[in-house]
């Protein structure tokens, strides 16, 4: 096993927790909420994630953005031996002093090649299989850096922190529904499209053409699943110590509010990026943390 100089452990997280301040616009306010130790951990987990899906989602050709998932997938597989991608260091130094299960960064890689082949999905089944991959992923590695409380299962546990996971990457597929259809993505479910009435097809000027009352009840369909998947994920708060529960809260929290905006004006993602105001999440995060008594 390489041995790394703490210098150069210390300058990797900090390069690791710059680019979660500048790209993580929503994960970062729970982030910020964890204790140093634990937000370096996390930040190193996010970065390399934030890598993996900035490569799936990349404009370079499919066959170039495949090869790069894959030496991407064999660095991780090389773990904990690395060489001195700041990034790696940061992520291979987090994983051995913490429970963090590396091996779910496959899963993560796995649903990104999805994404660069343009893969669809005939049935729920099908679709939730890929938010695991791609979100649920990111929950189990989290959990891997919070704490748990006394007597909490850990296996309970991961199994909440993917439910929450795959609430969240519905939520984001909802607000994202005309933007992945101009990429040439369409996630929800073909059987569910048909159902409604809906085909997610683009007029001349970008703007989906199918029904409005149809396409509102499908995004409000959809809604209520995912809110049924934060409810239940939302168990794995009381699991958690505080500051972890706080941080599980605060960016939670701002997706499910995003849903809920998204549910009681369903046609606004056709309109414009449904986001929260800066001082919203803020308000969202201190929330957070005061409810958890951190």
């Amino acid at each position: 096993m390489t041995v790394i100089p703490p210098p150069t452990i210390v300058a990797a997280y900090r390069e690791c927790e710059r680019i979660t301040r500048s790209e993580a616009r929503n994960f970062s306010y729970g982030i910020r909420l964890l204790r140093p130790d634990r937000r370096a951990a996390l930040s190193a987990v996010y970065a390399l994630a934030r890598r993996i899906d900035d490569i799936g989602d990349g404009d370079l050709p499919p066959v170039t953005r495949l090869a790069r998932l894959d030496q991407v997938r064999a660095a991780v597989h090389r773990l904990p031996a690395v060489d001195d991608d700041p990034v790696l260091v940061a992520v291979a130094h987090a994983a051995g002093r913490l429970p963090i299960p590396i091996d779910a960064l496959d899963e993560l890689i796995d649903g990104c090649v999805a994404d660069v082949r343009g893969t669809r999905y005939d049935t729920i089944d099908d679709l939730v299989h890929y938010c695991r991959c791609v979100a649920g992923s990111i929950g189990r590695l989290s959990l891997g850096v919070f704490d748990l409380r006394p007597r909490a299962d850990r296996a309970v546990a991961s199994r909440l922190a993917d439910t929450l996971g795959i609430a969240l990457q519905l939520t984001n597929i909802l607000r994202d529904v005309v933007e992945d259809r101009a990429a040439g993505r369409v996630y929800l479910p073909a059987r569910e499209l048909n159902r409604f009435g809906c085909e997610l097809r683009l007029g001349p000027g970008g703007a989906l053409t199918d029904p409005p009352q149809a396409l509102a009840d499908l995004i409000r369909f959809q809604a209520r699943r995912a809110e049924t998947y934060y409810r239940a994920g939302l168990g794995l708060l009381p699991m958690l110590d505080r500051r972890s529960a706080a941080c599980v809260a605060a960016m939670a929290g701002i997706y499910h509010r995003l849903l809920g905006r998204m549910f009681t004006d369903p046609l606004a993602v056709t309109r414009r990026r449904v986001t929260l105001p800066g001082w919203e999440k803020a308000y969202v995060a201190a929330r957070a943390m005061t409810r958890s008594g951190a």
